[in-house]
């Protein structure tokens, strides 16, 4: 789709995987109120099956979860060739190391989702959007 058609309300499928059902709750809620399907994980493990069997267009990934962090699925994710791009979640004092960011396509503060998932997700689908600025550690 040409940048200049990128629709304001979205049909693409995000799947969101945090362990904690709150804010898995939050994103869904938010991101069905703009037109996108939600799909939600509450474990590493159960988002890469959801990946690996179902079409998704852009993965939200929390970083500090237990069992399997956002690393070690970002990595699982590439592996599986998976060409969503991912958005790292995590809190603004908590920056994973470098090479956690060169796994994911974009880092989001989790104090800042309101503010700055909507403006990723519709720079990482190319709409030609500039890029939402990143947090300062």
């Amino acid at each position: 789709m040409p940048r200049s058609l990128c629709p304001p309300f979205s049909t693409a499928v995000v799947l969101c995987i945090d362990d904690n059902q709150d804010v898995l709750k939050c994103e869904r809620e938010f991101l069905e109120a703009f037109g996108y399907t939600v799909l939600t994980a509450s474990s590493g493990g159960q988002g890469l099956e959801l990946a690996s069997t179902l079409p998704v267009d852009v993965v939200v990934l929390d970083y500090f979860m237990p069992t399997m962090n956002g690393q070690a699925v970002a990595m699982e994710m590439r592996r599986l060739r998976l060409q969503a791009p991912i958005i790292l979640l995590t809190e603004t004092d908590n920056v994973p190391p470098d090479p956690t960011l060169n796994l994911v396509d974009a880092l989001v503060a989790k104090d800042r989702l309101s503010s700055q998932l909507l403006p990723t997700i519709a720079y990482l689908q190319d709409c030609g959007l500039i890029p939402p600025p990143f947090y300062d550690a």
